[in-house]
This record gives structure tokens, sequence and C-alpha cells, in this order.
């Protein structure tokens, strides 16, 4: 679920196209795992009981000839279990019995798909079932990201007695970044509910991006509601209606994940991975930090966390490059060992894994090293903040304001901008595909006066920034709701550009992400993003900071129209110009907070 938008990377303002890019990519590239398959045995067409009568079919492979009872490793999928044959053999010979699953509806299992609703019973199931097995010696564990990432986490908390450990990766977190992110839809869902329709895989269709730009950019330039988007594409879809009948966090996604009971109760190791660019990081990181927050300490001394610089295909099959950045040969892990010396410790008594001698490891981009810590809050030792100011001109990246460290004493102490919905320019322009998205500042130059941009001095030495980014600002508007981005970047010495990360928020959500509050006309009031993608660089001496904050106007999200009524249902029709202004002078002092490392 990675965003790329009118002014940078992560706002909503953009496909979601990696939530299944693992899951067309890496299920298609998977052949950098591949191992001579001819060395192991399978069973087709298992079929697994669940509670309710529904079969599961599973594909179960062993190493040929293999005897022993061994642990047992299953993905529990909508991809298809073919899509995993190569990872399935790997783990096959590397002492584990492999199990590939299609989840209920899909593949040639029985019953009625519904995204994300029936996996933690199904799982349950599955994991005792398996337990039973002649080749299981009653220790089962799960492999995936992704939806198979979400589907570890909805199994471990109905406690099957034989779940001995999860390793979610890149894990979907229903009500907060999957169907929408932060209450902001996109129509990435439609791409991939037909990737999921049916029974059958549907790849191509779904990695046929022309087509759904196409019909993004149709539904942008015609100003058709969000909530005919699924006949726009020609698949209407209950379950797209169904979500859009559930805009925020509420019961029904609760019903999906932990409770902050069930975390109190979790006691198997888990071993947590995530990217500075994974689309699910949002997903990956509320299932960490809930658990950081309410499970027992002897539980928590067993979870480890892995933030890597990769996208969210990368959390099973690093690369070297992403959207046009280069990282060192130390980022390219090999997942699948990890994965194996996991299993083997915590499954059959072997040595902890080299690699993680602390709970969190991270990458650290432009120092090109994986550093440690006892804890994610004990990484940063210091805050740098920055004071946005101008003279009353910060409209580009060519007249900007600043990003000071003393606060405002004096200046224009305001910026403004102003978002017609109707305005299509911003998403004609936007490129079919940029693979330099990360590096690119094409989107920073064409703002087309919806935002407001904000530079810092040059750093005066090199200076490693490692965690979460919090902006803070002051904003007066004359409607009742619009959608708002931030990006923050790295402007080289030479003036080369490096996204670092980005936060999103639709303003009625601005004090709660529960309870809808419209926005007084003419108020001056605090908006607070404590959302950011999590990053870690060491910023270049002689490098700038640049800061733009903007409003959504993409094809890749739903269109915020600013009536402040249903999003979903609005259109031209319902189109009101926002006029916002940033404050920044002594009493509203809007400011940059980032996290610091310091030697």
């Amino acid at each position: 679920m990675f965003r790329v938008t009118s002014t940078g990377i992560f706002a909503v303002a953009a496909s979601f196209a990696v939530f299944a890019v693992m899951d067309a990519a890496s299920i298609y590239a998977q052949q950098d795992a591949a191992t001579d398959r001819s060395a192991v045995d399978l069973q087709w067409a298992v079929k697994i009981p669940m509670r309710d009568g529904v079969k599961l079919n599973a594909t179960v492979f062993t190493a040929h000839g293999q005897k022993d009872r061994l642990p047992v490793i299953f993905t529990l999928t909508p991809y298809i279990g073919d899509s995993y044959t190569d990872r399935a053999a790997y783990f096959a010979k590397h002492g584990y019995a492999y199990a590939l699953v299609d989840v209920r509806g899909r593949g040639n299992s029985g019953g009625e798909f519904e995204p994300f609703a029936k996996e933690g019973h199904d799982g349950y199931d599955v994991v005792e079932w398996f337990a039973k097995q002649p080749y299981c010696n009653g220790k089962v564990t799960m492999w995936g990201g992704s939806y198979a990432g979400f589907d570890q986490w909805t199994v471990l908390k109905e406690f099957p007695p034989h779940l001995a450990t999860i390793v979610p990766a890149a894990a979907a977190h229903p009500g907060v970044d999957f169907p929408f992110q932060y209450n902001i839809f996109a129509p990435y869902d439609m791409q991939w509910l037909t990737f999921t329709s049916g029974v059958t895989s549907n790849a191509n269709l779904f990695g046929n991006n022309g087509f759904w730009r196409a019909k993004a950019r149709e539904m942008y330039m015609s100003h058709a509601a969000f909530q005919a988007y699924d006949k726009v594409v020609g698949n209407p879809s209950a379950v797209f209606q169904k979500w859009l009948a559930h805009p925020v966090p509420d019961a029904y996604y609760d019903a999906m994940v932990p409770s902050a009971e069930q975390y109190k109760k979790m006691s198997v190791p888990i071993l947590t991975i995530t990217g500075h660019y994974d689309g699910d990081q949002p997903g990956a990181f509320t299932y960490y930090k809930r658990h950081m927050q309410y499970g027992t300490a002897e539980a928590k001394a067993k979870h480890y966390l892995i933030i890597g610089p990769w996208d969210h295909a990368g959390t099973r099959t690093p690369k070297a490059e992403v959207g046009g950045l280069k990282f060192g040969t130390a980022s390219v892990l090999d997942l699948n060992k990890l994965h194996t010396e996991w299993y083997d410790w915590t499954m059959k008594g072997g040595a902890k894994p080299e690699f993680l001698n602390k709970r969190v490891a991270y990458y650290v981009v432009g120092a090109e090293e994986w550093n440690y810590a006892d804890t994610l809050e004990s990484i940063a030792n210091a805050t740098k903040m920055f004071y946005l100011s101008s003279n009353g001109t910060a409209g580009d990246a060519f007249h900007s304001g600043a990003l000071n460290e003393e606060k405002a004493s004096g200046g224009a102490g305001t910026d403004s901008w102003t978002y017609d919905p109707l305005d299509t320019r911003p998403g004609a322009t936007e490129p079919e595909d940029d693979p330099n998205f990360l590096t690119s500042q094409r989107a920073a130059m064409n703002l087309y006066g919806e935002g407001v941009v904000y530079h810092s001095e040059p750093f005066r030495e090199a200076t490693e920034v490692t965690g979460f980014a919090k902006l803070t600002v002051w904003l007066k508007m004359d409607v009742p709701d619009t959608d708002l981005e931030v990006d923050l970047f790295e402007i080289l010495p030479d003036g080369g550009s490096v996204t670092l990360t980005g936060a999103t928020m639709r303003a009625r959500y601005r004090e709660s992400l529960r309870e809808a509050k419209s926005v007084p006309a003419g108020a001056v009031e605090k908006y607070v993003f404590d959302n950011f993608m999590f990053f870690s660089r060491r910023i270049a001496k002689g490098s700038r900071l640049r800061l733009i904050v903007s409003s959504i106007n993409s094809t890749g999200a739903e269109k915020n129209y600013n009536s402040g009524g249903v999003v979903a249902a609005e259109t031209a029709k319902d189109a009101k110009t926002a006029h916002i202004t940033l404050v920044h002078d002594p009493e509203h002092p809007s400011a940059l907070e980032l996290p610091i490392v310091k030697p």
C-alpha cells in the first residue's frame, strides 16, 4: 500500500499499489528464492475442516523422503497458494514441513471470501489441525507479509495452543492502513478487490497498471462520486460498499485485530519486520506499539523488530534500490535465512539469530549500516525543533518560507494557499509511472498553488535522524473539512532531493480518528501530524530540509470536495473551494520536531 502523490510519497493521495505488489511482485518475483524443487515431496489438495464445515485447501511440502516429525510453517493467503511454491520449497529443504493454504472462498478452498473477516477463527482451526498430523511435532508457525502478516496477528489473538511463534512482515492493519489510511480511501481498493474477486488469481488484470491508472483518472476528471468507482471499474463490489459504510476505525475493524486484553495475554516469541518505504508500515507499527503498550514484560522481551530500507515487497525480498535511491550491500538481508534461524531458535532450541543482537534493528540510510537499540523509544537521544516562518511568501520551492531553530519573533506570521477540488491540473499531470519517486522533484515543483514550502539552513554537520517526525501547525480555513498532507525531504548540497517521510490528515478527524468534528470557519486551530512514517537517515553536512504542507488533490485518492458531508458520495456539485492559512506567530508556534541520534 505504497503511495506516490502530487507532492511526495506516503500520502493517501496515491494508489495503494504495493499492498498487493508483494503479493504480485514477490508472488511472481520469488524466483530469487528458488532452489532445486526436485528435492521436495508434496501432498496436493489437502482438505482442512473448519468448525463450520467449510474446508480450506492446502498444498503441503516436505523434504524428499522426510520421515521425522517437524514443526509446520503455513501461509494463509488470498493470493492462491501456488504463488509461494518457491518459498515453500526453500523451507521444506531447511528442516520444516510447509503448507500453502488458500483462505476461504479463494483458490480451491470452500466458503465465501470476505477480506479480513474470517481468518482469525479459520487460522486457529488450521493451526490445531496441522498440530495433529503425522509429519508435525506439535509446533506450528506462520510465514508471510502484507495480508499474510495480518493473518498472523489475527490468528494469534485467538490463541491456538500449538502456535509457537509468529513472524509478521509488513502486516496490514484493518482500520489503520487498509482499506483506508487514516480514514482516507484510495482507488487501489478496487484494484485489490478485483485481484481477489472470485476464486482465481486475476494477477494479470491486477498487474495492468495502465488500466487502473486510466480508471482512476476517469473518476478524477469526471468528478464522479468515489462510491461509484466499483461501477467505473466494471466490478460492482458488495465488499467495497461495505467498507465505505465503515469510513472510520469502528467495531467492524476492531473485531479483526487484537484487543488490549488480547495483547496482554500474548506470550509467544514475535519477530516484526517492516521497512522505511513499506506502505503497510503504519499497520506493522500499530501492532508493535500496542503490544509494547499492553503486553507483559516477559512477552515484550521476546518481541523483536527489524526496520530495513525496504519497500513493501522488500520486507520479504530486499533489494538495494527503491524509487531511485540506492543502499549499501548490508541492506540486502537474506530474510529466508533469518526466518529459518528464528524458527530454529524458537521451535528447535537452536542458537539465537546472530543478527538480532538487540530487540530493535534498524538501517541508517546514508550511513549504510545497521544499528541496534533495546527499545524503539531509546533510539533517539535528542530532539531538534524547526519553527516555521516567512515574510509572507512560502508558495513554492523558489519562494519559500524558513525552518528556523529559534521561535518566530516577527515577520508576516501567516502563509496561505487555495485548494479548489474542481482544479484537475495536479491529477492531469501526474506521471503514469515514476521509477525514481524517492528522488524526483517533479511534484515539489508543481504545487499549482495548493500548498506552502519551507526550507531549513544547511546542516553544519552530518546528523542522524531516526524515528517519527511530528509537525504541529496552526491553521485557519473557511470550509468544514478538507484533506491535508505533509512531506519532508532532504535537499542535498548538489541540489538533489531525497524523500524522508510524510503524513496525512482529514481535517474533520484532527482530534480523533473515530469521531468527526467539523472545522469552524475562520477559527485558528491546532493540527498535530503525529502519524509520520518512521525513517532513519544520516542527513549530510550541507544538506537542507524541505517541508511541504499541502492539500491532497490526486488521482490516487478519494477526493474530498470540502463540503463536510459523506466524502465518498461527494461530486462536483458539492465542491467548496478551501482558503487555508497557516499561522506561525509567537502565539501560534507552528513547528517540526525531529528525533535525533547523537553519538
